[in-house]
């Protein structure tokens, strides 16, 4: 067995980091890149519970891992940390069409052309970031 190209990222605060950087949106996956400074070639997955139960998040991850496998070694970015955050319809879709998605991806990361940043519609915030209407407390009052 040969040794990987790439470790695997297991610390929250290198997630959190990687968020800061260039994120490429596909319909299976959202891929982060960041450099991290010489540290290598590093990889992260991450599907949350919205995505499904455990046995559903696991396969994602685990077909996460394969398509890494396969595409990072030729196609991934030098001193960069990947990221690879889980969408709904990535169970469903296809291999090849991942396949595709993430050689597209990494392409685009490679030419830095990054996604917009993302919207915060839906999220209504008060003062002081934990919702609530105008006066800060958590329950409208009726006059």
């Amino acid at each position: 067995m040969t040794a990987s190209p790439y470790s695997t990222m297991t610390k929250r605060a290198d997630f959190v980091a990687a968020n800061a950087g260039l994120r490429v949106a596909r319909p299976g996956f959202v891929l982060l890149a960041k450099a991290n400074g010489g540290q290598g070639m590093r990889v992260g997955i991450t599907v949350t519970k919205k995505i499904g139960n455990a046995v559903v998040r696991n396969r994602m991850k685990r077909r996460f891992r394969a398509l890494l496998r396969e595409m990072l070694p030729e196609h991934g970015l030098a001193d960069t940390d990947h990221v690879l955050i889980g969408r709904e319809n990535g169970v469903e879709r296809d291999f090849t069409a991942l396949r595709t998605e993430l050689l597209a991806a990494l392409g685009r990361a490679q030419a830095g052309k990054g996604d917009p940043p993302r919207s915060h519609r839906g999220r209504k915030r008060g003062p002081g970031g934990k919702g609530g209407n105008a006066t800060g407390s958590p329950r409208a009052t009726k006059s």
